[in-house]
């Protein structure tokens, strides 16, 4: 454990300069003095698990980073205990099977934080099929890999830029998340990334974008909106994502409708 918490001013300090906040503005944000701040950082005090809850708040960091920083103090992360959550996830998984069943006949699933799909209702398995896709599990791998998902895109290149730069983002957020990394060197590494992501786009971009696939010589526009858990202190309820396609014209929804007949 002291080995583990040794760990733990640099941490601090690294969020810190992430967020370039001064120690004051640290203090002053947390609720903690700047003397404490300083303290933390240099190693001369240990802290709480409430003084943790509170800068992790002020530093806007995800949950699986403020467990990072529990860890490091020497603390077990909440979600390492599941005693009290047992009954609470079984609401969660329930509530994501009625939202998923809800959204038929569109395709609607539930990812975790690396985009690897967790639950899908039967519109998504079908289509999933119906676009060549059965055994690839992970959502980013199916669309920026070659293969038939990626050979059904019309707009690829404008996908697969707007994609990573989330997967960017996601990684930035989380430093400290391996897997996370790990996809993003991935992906980085597929023919035809790193080009698309340098690649201008050919005009002014889109209010939203849309996956636009060939369907047997005709085109399906489909665009995302995601849900989260809202409020969680928990990081594996806080990495799940409801994820749901809408068509964005009528001939899309014509096209779902007709296949719920």
């Amino acid at each position: 454990m002291t080995q583990t918490a040794s760990k733990f001013p640099e941490l601090l300090k690294t969020w810190r300069s992430r967020r370039r906040l001064s120690q004051l503005d640290l203090a002053l944000e947390a609720g903690l003095s700047q003397r404490h701040i300083s303290f933390l950082e240099t190693g001369r005090s240990k802290p709480s698990r409430m003084a943790i809850s509170q800068l992790g708040l002020a530093l806007g960091m995800p949950v699986a980073e403020v467990d990072t920083m529990l860890v490091s103090a020497g603390y077990a992360a909440p979600s390492m205990d599941q005693r009290w959550s047992a009954e609470t996830r079984a609401a969660v998984q329930a509530s994501i099977d009625h939202v998923l069943t809800g959204h038929e006949p569109f395709p609607a699933f539930s990812v975790d934080r690396i985009w690897t799909v967790q639950k899908a209702n039967l519109s998504a398995q079908s289509f999933f099929a119906f676009l060549g896709n059965t055994t690839e599990m992970n959502i980013l791998r199916a669309i920026l890999s070659p293969g038939p998902v990626k050979d059904r895109l019309r707009n690829w290149t404008d996908s697969a830029r707007a994609l990573m730069r989330i997967v960017e983002m996601e990684a930035a957020r989380r430093p400290h998340d391996q897997e996370a990394q790990d996809l993003l060197k991935d992906l980085l590494d597929l023919p035809g990334v790193r080009a698309a992501m340098e690649a201008l786009p050919d005009g002014p971009p889109e209010p939203v974008l849309a996956l636009k696939i060939d369907v047997d010589g005709a085109e399906l526009s489909l665009f995302s909106m995601i849900a989260t858990i809202g409020m969680s202190s928990d990081a594996a309820l806080d990495d799940i994502r409801i994820e749901t396609l809408l068509p964005a014209d009528d001939s899309t929804r014509s096209w779902f409708l007709a296949r719920a007949l």
